[in-house]
């Protein structure tokens, strides 16, 4: 039985369900660190309505949508009646009690016309109280909500591991963590933005384009914090890695300096030290179970025409882990609260993309709704949510395809992380070539490419900060490595790298806290410092990742070419990207021999090319009919009239 038709009370379900918990106590919100209203507004509203918060904590004036939503939250405020005072072009039209009496939900029209300002909105109860709202005007210039393309390099980094660029947010009275320990890998270990900032023109110089930090949103709970998975506000700046405004700024200077961000949500969860879970608005804003019960992870339950109830219903309504409640987004109240809430960071920072954690265990219908109120306020917007699941039908049904709708539901989610393609290139360089093993799953993975609308808006990747790091599953082979490097950069797709891999980070995913280390020299005291001094093996990948990813930033066929490739044969693949603008053919012998390339075979692509020039190493191809290729290499060729 769920939550739908039995209500446990929040504090009952904690004490019997999960780990203890501190005692819950009223928080001043208003005058909580990284909030987006002015200081003197903060002040005022701390003073004249203690106790009070109301989320969104801010909103624009000019969206499309002209409704807003307002989530007021103070002691007893379900007993007061609500007001507004005189605004032009905003209009209260409803307000509407729920089931907890700390809570009410205001619904305002606010029209075209409407200009930017303080709304003065007044409750009236056992205790008078007024609250001023700040309506805002929408940032305008150029650099800001620019989407992400395949000529983009995407650099994924956890900040907490990254670089530590301001030691006195190390330690913030009042978090459960307020302490760091490096030594522990469930511990804070210090990064923050400012120690991204500080090493922006590292990642210029391997070539990155986008940055992609794990979530920056607080995450105050009391243990495994860093990884930002398991958020307590969804409008506040974790204080550990800055303040909001410092997160503004780093978007803000990331865009000058030719960088986009990529800002990591999370719609499935949340963490249990959110305010809304402890003090639950009602009984239907979470789903919950007589006892705590979790997912069973089987993302088949979502479309499965076969499925039964209680599978589909523990995969969408059990919950994720201990500590992270299960969202309940078919209630409109929180579906709205949820798309306003993106919608903020949008126009707060005019961020270029979302990537969305765990995006198959939402509500379906939301997923279509969310999609669709993003994408049509921010036609740029890109957003690619992580699809970890089998098969490239199942991971195609949640990026825009060529499917009928299944159970009312048809994507429109633009992109994926394509895992697919990840266990391919694993097994390429894994296991020897079979008709369908080895390298020939590379080729039978992109067949499938006729299942997406627009394959080339997936993200491609060797590793993230899940899975066990590239380097160490292909057994530290430097020419396993270089392959799989060359891969990346030159298939269809936007490619995204793991932080240290362009160093030779190392180790397995078990536990995960091991391939989420702390990138040496990002921290005071560091026996090596990467970023700046590289010898032997790190310094050669390192050059390898940058030389070609900058070629692939000045060459259009690699970003914006056709993807033409040859049935795999003897263990070397053959494939083309080609344009207009010129055509690279990419070689990859995945056998240990050196093989004999009959070049006869493409000659549909190699037609009217007299040469080819290796692009890292410059090494010339003078003869296109016939060449042999060393084992375990790959080769990317630039074709020379």
């Amino acid at each position: 039985m769920t939550s739908r038709t039995l209500f446990i009370p929040a504090a009952l379900w904690l004490a019997t369900t999960l780990a203890p918990a501190r005692a819950q106590t009223a928080t001043p919100f208003a005058d909580q660190p990284g909030r987006a209203q002015p200081a003197a507004l903060a002040a005022a509203n701390a003073q004249s309505a203690p106790q009070m918060r109301i989320d969104p904590t801010c909103w624009y004036v000019g969206l499309k949508n002209p409704k807003l939503q307002l989530l007021v939250h103070s002691p007893g405020i379900a007993s007061s009646v609500a007001t507004l005072a005189s605004y032009p072009g905003v209009t209260l039209m409803a307000t509407q009690k729920l089931e907890g009496p700390n809570y009410l939900v205001l619904t305002l029209t606010l029209a075209p016309s409407a200009k930017p300002g303080q709304l003065q909105i007044n409750f009236k109860g056992a205790k008078n109280q007024a609250f001023t709202y700040e309506l805002c005007a929408r940032a305008t210039g150029a650099g800001r909500v620019q989407g992400l393309t395949q000529a983009d390099f995407v650099y994924l980094l956890m900040p907490d591991r990254f670089a530590n660029g301001d030691p006195a947010n190390d330690v913030v009275p009042g978090t459960h963590v307020n302490h760091v320990a490096r030594d522990s890998m469930y511990a804070r270990h210090g990064g923050d933005l400012k120690g991204i900032v500080s090493h922006f023109d590292y990642l210029k110089k391997l070539g990155v384009t986008a940055i992609w930090p794990t979530p920056v949103v607080e995450n105050d709970q009391p243990k495994t914090s860093y990884h930002g998975y398991a958020l307590t506000d969804y409008y506040a700046v974790d204080p550990r890695y800055g303040s909001q405004q410092d997160y503004v700024d780093f978007v803000a200077t990331a865009h000058k300096q030719g960088l986009k961000v990529i800002h990591d949500v999370v719609l499935n969860h949340c963490g249990n030290e959110l305010y809304l879970f402890r003090d639950q608005p009602a009984r239907d804003w979470f789903h919950e179970w007589p006892k705590y019960t979790r997912s069973n992870f089987r993302d088949a339950a979502f479309n499965d025409p076969h499925a039964s109830v209680l599978d589909r219903k523990l995969f969408g309504e059990g919950w994720f882990d201990t500590h992270m409640p299960d969202l309940n987004q078919s209630n409109p109240l929180v579906a709205t609260y949820i798309i306003q809430n993106f919608i903020w960071w949008v126009e707060q920072t005019g961020l270029d993309a979302y990537r969305i954690d765990t995006y198959s265990y939402s509500d379906r219908n939301f997923l279509m709704q969310f999609g669709e109120a993003l994408t049509g306020q921010y036609p740029k917007l890109s957003m690619f949510g992580e699809t970890w699941v089998q098969g490239t039908a199942q991971q195609a049904f949640f990026a825009r395809n060529i499917f009928p709708a299944v159970g009312g539901f048809k994507s429109n989610l633009a992109g994926v992380t394509d895992f697919q393609l990840q266990y391919a290139i694993n097994e390429a360089l894994t296991k020897d070539a079979g008709w369908t093993e080895g390298i020939n799953k590379l080729y039978y993975t992109l067949q499938t490419d006729w299942m997406y609308e627009d394959p080339t808006r997936n993200v491609l990747f060797l590793d993230n900060h899940d899975l066990s790091r590239f380097y160490s599953v292909i057994g530290e082979d430097f020419a396993k490595y270089k392959m799989g490097i060359a891969w990346l950069l030159t298939c269809r797709g936007i490619p995204q790298l793991y932080y240290g891999t362009e160093v030779l980070m190392k180790n397995y995913s078990n536990p995960d806290g091991k391939v989420r280390e702390d990138f040496p020299g990002g921290f005071a005291g560091d026996a090596a410092n990467l970023f700046t001094t590289r010898t032997g093996p790190a310094a050669e990948a390192f050059d390898y990742v940058s030389k070609l990813a900058n070629y692939r930033r000045s060459h259009p066929a690699l970003y914006a070419g056709e993807l033409t490739h040859f049935i795999p044969a003897e263990g070397v693949y053959v494939y083309f990207r080609h344009s207009q603008a010129g055509t690279v053919m990419v070689v990859m012998n995945s056998d240990k021999a050196e093989k004999t390339v009959d070049g006869t075979r493409f000659a549909e692509l190699t037609a009217g090319f007299r040469s080819a020039q290796e692009v890292t190493s410059g090494q010339m191809l003078t003869d296109l009919k016939t060449w042999k290729i060393p084992g375990r290499t790959a080769w990317v060729m630039e074709l020379k009239k």
